[in-house]
């Protein structure tokens, strides 16, 4: 397994591919806007095509922007990678998606997982992921030391699409936490708090977690660069959606309706701190 090619060089997926190369694999990079993955040379060889990226590889690792993007990517995997070559989709996609090219996978004579990470740029940078994987576990364990470069905590959730269904799981914990942290400093700015005080009380107490930690302080400063854009956190929100047949999802269904409402009014390119300004504007 000494050469990687990686599709997907964006916030996520360019420190992730360099703890690769870092480690002394070969790896090759392809992005859609070739320049992303050119920044990468010289350690990291950009290809302008798909085909030139994965041909040689060993392990094929995605991470790109939506389901479609990862079906259009397979479409050309399936075509020029060689035989026994390990796949990787890193990409919060369908989980019905998944399950259908780990079945088409096999009948190209590949091995396919699905592993999905949380963690944002953040985690990306410093090599401490969550990642959660289906798939066959003789194919998990055999790129688990590769995995262990990119993250901290990956967890084997067993037959192909789990690993998206578990992505999804924790992005319902991060809609209900996200939007509980907004209207909490929303209600202390309204009683004349001092919203640092509030959010070291959030922090330092049962309230505490990555979301308050990071995107609370970064809600009371109005830094909305992305780490994780609120048009991919929307579209995870919509898989759940998707995927959730009868059951009822009120929290999932509420911050589904604030995001599109940002998006819809030119948020969508900002970090999902920047739900905020749902409440600071009192968007409908």
């Amino acid at each position: 397994m000494n050469k990687i090619a990686w599709i997907g060089t964006g916030v996520m997926g360019n420190p992730m591919a360099r703890h690769l190369q870092n480690a002394g694999y070969s790896v090759s990079a392809y992005n859609r806007t070739y320049e992303k993955a050119n920044v990468l040379e010289p350690s990291i060889r950009a290809c302008h095509t798909i085909k030139e990226c994965v041909q040689d590889a060993d392990v094929i690792f995605s991470i790109v922007g939506y389901p479609k993007d990862v079906k259009e990517v397979y479409n050309e995997v399936f075509k020029y990678a060689k035989k026994d070559s390990i796949l990787v989709d890193m990409t919060t996609s369908s989980p019905t998606l998944a399950k259908e090219l780990y079945r088409q996978a096999k009948t190209f004579g590949f091995q396919m997982i699905d592993a999905p990470v949380t963690g944002g740029d953040v985690g990306a940078i410093n090599a401490t992921l969550s990642i959660m994987v289906g798939g066959d576990q003789e194919t998990f364990y055999s790129i688990l030391p590769l995995l262990k470069l990119m993250g901290k905590t990956i967890t084997y959730m067993g037959q192909a699409g789990n690993g998206q269904h578990a992505k999804l799981s924790n992005q319902i914990v991060i809609a209900g936490n996200i939007a509980a942290i907004a209207e909490s400093l929303i209600y202390a700015e309204n009683k004349g708090l001092q919203l640092e005080s509030m959010l070291n009380v959030i922090t330092g107490g049962s309230a505490a977690s990555w979301q308050a930690q990071i995107n609370g302080n970064k809600m009371i400063k109005k830094d909305y660069a992305p780490g994780f854009f609120i048009k991919h956190f929307l579209k995870d929100l919509k898989l759940v959606i998707e995927e959730k047949q009868d059951l009822k999802l009120d929290v999932v269904e509420k911050v589904v309706q604030i995001f599109d409402t940002l998006a819809r009014k030119g948020y969508a390119e900002n970090g999902t701190q920047a739900i905020i300004e749902y409440y600071l504007q009192r968007m409908v």
